[in-house]
């Protein structure tokens, strides 16, 4: 759906694009169709949408698959959903972070970015065969940062631990309406077997512990995230003592956090869990 339509839509529906929301829409038909090519789909797909706004994406997922199914929050879209496509798609109205996700096998969206996070760490949790969605490009880079680099980050060890992911292709703000202030980037995410064995809860928690001092080393970032990694509350010079006692080498404790491997912080997962 090109900028035309969409001003055309939301002139007939009254509609104001709410930033709260994340409402930038995509108005660019070569790309809108890249997303469904990238996510290879059959006629016996079901496909999930996830902030279908004015349904200029919904418009090719219903020519390609067999079953649509589209989470909106915003009534105001849910109108033109409805009035748009009728039943050829299925609408569920709610908070995509919160609604129970339906059986599906494939995800294909351009996101409300505000919701980036909790939807991607949803989404590792959730069986499916592909997603292709739409970042930030910010976003997107820390998905597939390496160890060492500036955008490796918590988000970056999960993706690693859950998913093959890929960046497909960046976008300019300018295909969207109202333009963005950022870049966007196409995501390909494929979830696949973790690549070694962890008691996931706590290493996820030792992840994040870490990971709020990312710049510091591993040492001082243990000491400051103490009460999170190991679940005590003790004083400074205990906990110093604590740290001491553990199993680890020299040289991962004065590793930077930002640095490390997620296979080293499982290591490490290995050796904290006598300890808590």
């Amino acid at each position: 759906m090109n900028l035309r339509e969409t001003k055309r839509l939301l002139k007939r529906y009254n509609i104001i694009p709410m930033s709260r929301l994340g409402q930038n829409f995509l108005v660019d038909d070569g790309v809108l169709e890249r997303l469904v090519e990238y996510a290879d789909l059959k006629a016996g797909d079901t496909v999930l949408e996830v902030g279908a706004g004015l349904g200029g994406l919904t418009e090719f997922l219903v020519e390609r698959a067999g079953r649509v199914i589209v989470i909106e929050k915003d009534e105001r879209m849910v109108k033109v959903l409805e009035d748009r496509f009728g039943d050829r798609i299925e609408i569920i109205r709610g908070d995509a972070v919160k609604v129970a996700f339906p059986g599906f096998d494939k995800l294909v969206s351009n996101i409300p970015y505000s919701i980036s996070s909790p939807l991607t760490f949803k989404l590792f949790r959730t069986e499916f065969e592909l997603a292709v969605i739409t970042y930030q490009e910010e976003f997107a880079r820390r998905l597939v940062a390496m160890p060492g680099k500036r955008d490796y980050s918590r988000i970056s060890v999960a993706s690693y631990y859950y998913a093959d992911i890929r960046i497909v292709e960046t976008l300019p703000p300018e295909i969207f309406f109202p333009v963005p202030e950022v870049g966007s980037a196409i995501v390909r995410i494929v979830l696949r077997k973790p690549p070694f064995k962890v008691d996931e809860k706590r290493y996820f928690k030792l992840v994040n512990g870490l990971f709020v001092h990312k710049k510091k080393t591993v040492r001082n970032a243990l000491l400051h995230s103490f009460e999170m990694v190991f679940d005590k509350k003790l004083k400074k010079e205990d906990r110093i003592e604590t740290i001491k006692k553990l199993k680890l080498s020299r040289d991962i404790l004065e590793k930077r956090v930002f640095s490390l491997t997620p296979e080293e912080i499982a290591e490490m997962e290995e050796v904290i869990k006598s300890y808590t």
